[in-house]
């Protein structure tokens, strides 16, 4: 789980780096391609192996939901830096325990409770909106918490009936398809208002942008794999929390890359953010 969480940190800091020239839509189309083509490869080795089906909508709004989260994952990358991008990511557990008590019912205890009001009192810590940072920029980053959770939860359901590939595999044809849609529109109807979402594509005109672009693919992939793999070497609980080393490697490397390291109630809030993560994640692996 160290090493997904190290992985992902990689990919983000190559999305940032190659995000200055190419639009955010472009990088999560380039993102999925490179983890398709492995993808149907292990499929062609090993073929799916179905537990049941008829939910087939649900599978193609778990890779719709899946890609906008993407797209605002990349996109609060370029505006709020890796540090406040990847703590805001990393609140998803937080909104996955309230939208599980929300949506279908799933009781909280007051240790769960307690996680939730110990997180959004982190998010509002690093939040802490002022003339430097548009409110716009902050929501859409907790909107990409907010998608993933959703995203999660759906495959909660997907688990049931469905091979973990195909999982993976809706979410990846969304991730090229939907990107391919936005670029089309950004070309010919461009909308600075929603530049989180259109954009227009760019060929790589040289060997160190289509390297990225192949790094960005990779490193996506060896996270997703590490990621797939320590689950099954401990009780999700325990190796989710691991998962938080993300926002340590995510400040780190964007210190190193030239962004201003986190003010005091910034670190604060992280730190609220991490707890309220680990007790959810804890709570549950009681549970279990």
């Amino acid at each position: 789980m160290l090493g997904a969480a190290f992985f992902f940190s990689l990919t983000s800091a190559i999305s940032k780096h190659i995000g200055k020239e190419f639009h955010i839509v472009q990088l999560v189309f380039f993102r999925n391609i490179v983890g398709v083509i492995f993808i149907l490869s292990s499929i062609r080795n090993r073929p799916l192996e179905q537990k049941g089906g008829g939910k087939l909508g649900l599978l193609i709004f778990r890779g719709i939901v899946g890609t906008l989260s993407l797209y605002l994952l990349f996109y609060a990358i370029q505006t709020l830096g890796l540090g406040r991008a990847s703590t805001y990511q990393y609140t998803y557990p937080i909104f996955l325990a309230l939208l599980s008590w929300l949506l279908i019912g799933e009781a909280l205890n007051k240790k769960e409770w307690a996680a939730i009001f110990i997180g959004f009192s982190g998010i509002l810590l690093v939040f802490r909106p002022d003339l430097s940072l548009a409110w716009r920029d902050n929501v859409l980053g907790l909107g990409n918490a907010v998608l993933t959770a959703i995203s999660y939860l759906s495959i909660r359901q997907l688990g049931w009936v469905y091979d973990s590939r195909a999982i993976i595999l809706s979410f990846m044809l969304s991730g090229i398809l939907m990107p391919i849609a936005s670029m089309l529109v950004g070309t010919y109807f461009p909308m600075e208002g929603l530049d989180f979402l259109i954009g227009t594509f760019k060929w790589p005109d040289t060997i160190d942008q289509w390297t990225a672009f192949l790094a960005l693919g990779l490193t996506a992939l060896l996270g997703q794999k590490m990621l797939t793999q320590s689950f099954s070497y401990d009780k999700a609980g325990r190796v989710a929390a691991i998962g938080y080393s993300n926002i340590l490697f995510s400040v780190l490397i964007g210190f190193f890359m030239g962004e201003a390291f986190p003010s005091i109630s910034s670190l604060a809030g992280m730190a609220l953010i991490i707890a309220g993560g680990i007790l959810v994640s804890l709570a549950k692996t009681k549970e279990a």
